[in-house]
């Protein structure tokens, strides 16, 4: 090789490397605002498509108050960017133009290209709040607009799994509803508001409805029908109508949630307009919102919001903790290796305080749908189980101080409380007109939702109030009402925690013996507030 050829050689080496700094300038491990764990693994798994130029780019400001934010609209105008607030919120969104947020933020933006083809923007580095924003901004979100969201899909299994599910009936007595169904109380009143990707089909619900010997019934749909048909939904609104077949269904497509940026934003936005459409309503949730370990707690100030404001207008929200047997960091992929730390993690939404993490079991009955036994539902050759873990994102609130848990010191802990999960000892339901078994913790979470129907009807029906945040009623009970409101599940265990005779990562407080339980809530109403 001759001296010129290897002069050229060493430029095109040279222009290679610098080619590769300037588009991934982070690739420096000293900087201390790197992100890594699961976030960072998301980025390298994707293709980096250089600098953004994307006209907008976001980043969520949770606020110390719920004030006008003054100093950050002075110093996001002097930065070119904008910031939008409404009175009364404790956050606020800064956007801006790509470059124009990188500058300001002093930290590079990325366009990336997911494996699935999903177009995104990114930054690998945390934004930090400037010393003169200290006062009003206690944290940044994410600079990033990939949600990996997951539509929950039940577990379905053909007529030929062991007792072949069970029916409505089997179920109202399972957990212990069917004495307050026999005396009236079966939803009478009430709304349950299912957010789903998926659709249904309303032959389905009318054979399900006939089959078992139900009123027939008709949700409303918010948001036009999704497309879709995985079933989910179907299996959501035949769960609620099987505890509570005298309440109102609701279907949100939540699918628009997910187009674009700003997707825990437009989550907050769906919440706010079920509220105003069906205030009271009790909210199921089978949606992944992906890992908690790829955000930050500002990132879903605004979804806290609107909770909070939801609890305060009568409203319980439920949702499944997931069916990756607290691995919802890991992804469903390689599954062939031992979990690390950073693949163990919780749905990020299922984490909130504000929401009612439900977790799933494997159901043991006779012949007639009584009660025998459960454990914790974990599908170890399919690595399917029930979700559950510390939060990584918020501090323990006070209704779970009294817990001992050996893991996670001043944490969230989830799940708050279970319900049969395991499709091989789920519930009938009707999907393609045909009888089918299904399960996962999508079933758990509207099982309580229809649940929640019940003891609404019931409570005010007995001067009572309507439930609205239940986390605290419910960790008052676990502590020792005047009748056992839940049975504890000491068996069984996921794929990074096992079950205890008291509260437990896996199956939270346990599930329900609802007639119990309602009595229970009604006297907990009468003490702390004075009802009836």
């Amino acid at each position: 090789m001759t001296v010129r050829q290897i002069a050229r050689l060493l430029v095109v080496a040279a222009v290679a490397v610098a080619v590769v700094l300037a588009v991934r300038p982070w690739r420096t491990p000293t900087d201390p605002r790197t992100i890594t764990g699961p976030y960072a693994l998301l980025l390298s798994a994707s293709t980096d498509l250089g600098p953004s130029g994307a006209a907008t780019v976001q980043v969520t400001a949770a606020l110390r108050a719920d004030a006008r934010p003054n100093a950050l609209i002075d110093w996001a105008g002097g930065h070119g960017l904008s910031v939008r607030w409404r009175p009364g919120d404790g956050w606020a969104v800064v956007g801006g133009t790509g470059p124009d947020v990188a500058t300001a933020f002093a930290l590079p933006v990325h366009d990336f290209r997911s494996q699935l083809g999903q177009p995104f923007y990114a930054s690998p580095q945390q934004p930090q709040v400037p010393e003169s924003l200290r006062a009003e901004v206690s944290e940044f979100g994410r600079i990033l607009s990939f949600t990996p969201f997951h539509d929950a899909r039940p577990g379905l299994l053909p007529l030929d799994v062991p007792d072949h599910g069970l029916s409505p009936e089997a179920l109202l007595r399972t957990y212990d509803v069917d004495s307050l169904a026999k005396k009236g109380f079966t939803g009478k009143g009430q709304t349950v508001v299912v957010f789903a990707f998926d659709g249904f089909d309303q032959p389905d619900l009318d054979l399900f409805a006939d089959t078992f010997g139900l009123p027939r019934f008709t949700p409303d749909v918010v948001g036009g029908m999704a497309s879709q048909r995985t079933g989910e939904a179907t299996m959501d609104l035949e769960a609620i109508h099987a505890m509570a077949p005298d309440a109102k269904t609701v279907l949100v497509n939540a699918r628009p949630t997910v187009e674009g940026a700003g997707s825990y934003e437009k989550i907050a936005t769906m919440m706010e307009d079920a509220q105003r459409r069906y205030p009271g309503a009790i909210w199921s949730f089978s949606i992944g919102w992906g890992c908690d370990k790829l955000i930050t707690a500002a990132d879903l100030a605004p979804i806290r919001g609107a909770l909070r404001a939801a609890h305060a207008n009568g409203i319980t929200a439920f949702d499944a903790s997931g069916d990756l047997a607290g691995l919802e960091c890991k992804g469903g992929e390689n599954w062939s290796t031992p979990p690390g730390p950073d693949e163990v993690g919780l749905d990020a939404v299922a984490s909130l305080p504000e929401m009612t993490d439900v977790g799933g079991t494997s159901l043991s009955t006779d012949h007639d749908g009584n009660w025998v036994s459960e454990q914790a539902w974990f599908d170890i050759p399919l690595l399917q189980g029930t979700g559950g873990g510390v939060s990584s994102l918020f501090g323990r609130p006070l209704w779970q101080e009294h817990l001992l848990v050996s893991k996670g010191e001043n944490r969230r802990l989830t799940p708050d409380i279970a319900a049969v999960a395991d499709p091989h000892t789920g519930v009938k339901f009707i999907f393609g007109q045909t009888v089918l078994a299904a399960g996962g913790t999508s079933l758990s979470a509207p099982l309580w939702a229809g649940i929640a129907a019940v003891l609404n009807q019931y409570l005010t029906e007995h001067g009572g109030r309507p439930l609205g945040d239940i986390n605290p009623l419910l960790y008052e009970v676990g502590q020792g009402a005047q009748l056992p409101g839940f049975r504890h599940v000491p068996m069984g265990a996921n794929a990074v925690d096992r079950s205890q005779v008291t509260y437990d990562l896996v199956t939270g407080l346990g599930t329900p013996h609802v007639d119990n339980l309602a009595e229970d809530l009604l006297a907990i109403q009468r003490t702390w507030i004075g009802v009836g």
